[in-house]
């Protein structure tokens, strides 16, 4: 009981300090808002197709981005150090941290998907599903810029790195086209992704159809991908501790 009022405490202090101030807010909500507008003029009959894309990497760059910046900041401003010198444990600071991020990143899609639903019509055939692959995705991805933030020393090395993975990522995730259209070749590479499957939980939900032929294929295997992650980031964080 404890270490969860830990995770709390914890979640609450970033969220207050970082991911409440009106920069980050409005750079969560403009950056995926501004690319759907983008997407609209340029084609209205079939805007809403990328919108489960749109939704996901709304989670991607949020989530890695923010828990990134903020680790890497607590890093040189000693914040971190003196983090990890409480009694708490190393997984308690991680479920903390990985908690906040997650929070921004469902709250800013949560935006985008109103506005979607509200402004331009968009329909959600399953809330349940589409709910899941929201939670799995923005914990699994804040979990990875959490490890990306304790591998470097400076914010623009961990954007950097971070870039290294989302970029192919959105190329062979279904984020802009449908896996179902992908070349044969690709097909097997986008398995391995973690954006994938939590594009199409996403488009299971919004649209009832995905590429998998059941949409627990992608919630186990997501989930898959938040456990790795969640096990790799307490021994990055345990390296972080030592240097």
């Amino acid at each position: 009981m404890n270490q969860l009022a830990n995770v709390f405490f914890i979640s609450r202090k970033d969220i207050e300090s970082y991911y409440s101030k009106p920069p980050l807010i409005t750079w969560g909500i403009l950056f995926p808002a501004v690319l759907m507008l983008a997407i609209y003029v340029k084609d209205p009959t079939t805007y809403l197709d990328v919108a489960p894309g749109l939704i996901a990497m709304t989670l991607l760059f949020g989530n890695t981005s923010m828990a990134a910046i903020v680790v890497t900041f607590e890093k040189r401003s000693g914040t971190l150090q003196r983090l990890l010198l409480t009694p708490v444990t190393i997984r308690t600071i991680v479920t903390g941290k990985a908690a906040s991020a997650a929070v921004y990143g469902i709250a800013t899609s949560l935006v985008i998907m109103v506005g979607l639903i509200c402004l331009l019509g968009m329909r959600i055939v399953n809330p349940f599903v589409l709910s899941i692959g929201l939670l799995l995705g923005a914990g699994t991805f804040s979990l990875l810029g959490l490890i990306a933030s304790v591998m470097v020393r400076e914010v623009f090395e961990a954007m950097t790195l971070m870039n290294l993975l989302r970029f192919p990522m959105l190329f062979i995730s279904g984020v802009f086209m449908p896996v179902a259209v992908f070349p044969a070749w690709i097909k097997p590479v986008s398995m391995i992704s973690p954006l994938t499957y939590v594009v199409e939980l996403l488009r299971f939900g919004i649209f009832g159809e995905s590429y998998f032929s059941s949409p627990w294929i992608c919630i186990f295997v997501a989930a898959g991908f938040l456990v790795i992650s969640w096990l790799l980031a307490g021994p990055a964080f345990g390296r972080s501790a030592d240097r």
